[in-house]
């Protein structure tokens, strides 16, 4: 289930801001995307998703959201790829991405970094800490010190 509200078409058929920034959730667990669009979307947040690394790419160079949270365990293309795909293309390496994975041993942290994810939660997570993380990297990105 692809979130993509008449808001965002709307914004960017005007040319102008979106009213509210549009994360791109990545996840290929039908359930955690369920979950964490709906407590994103109570949030405040659009959300659109996409069940793989190829659907992410798509969906991140049509929509050129304002986060994405992109699981690194993925069928097809991994989040790992994925990522270091988007953070080489101009299009969208200035849009912060957060890893949200149940990769949690030593260095997957600093793994994820060096293949351009601005942030890491372990997974599971609960939904409000995860809205906390998006909140303070926009918050982060608007203040220039990352993103774009």
């Amino acid at each position: 289930m692809s979130k993509a509200p008449a808001a965002i078409e709307a914004a960017e058929a005007n040319g102008g801001p979106r009213a509210t920034p549009l994360i791109l959730l990545v996840d290929d667990f039908v359930d955690n995307r369920e979950m964490y669009a709906e407590y994103l979307a109570f949030s405040g947040f659009q959300v659109a998703e996409a069940a793989d690394g190829h659907e992410a790419l798509a969906k991140a160079f049509e929509l050129l959201p304002d986060i994405i949270l992109m699981d690194l365990s993925l069928p097809g293309m991994d989040g790992w790829e994925a990522t270091r795909r988007l953070k080489q293309d101009e299009r969208t390496r200035g849009i912060p991405v957060i890893a949200v994975t149940g990769h949690v041993l030593d260095g997957h942290a600093e793994g994820a970094r060096g293949v351009g994810c601005d942030g890491f939660v372990a997974k599971p997570c609960l939904p409000e800490a995860l809205v906390a993380e998006v909140r303070r990297m926009l918050e982060r990105s608007r203040s220039g010190r990352g993103g774009r």
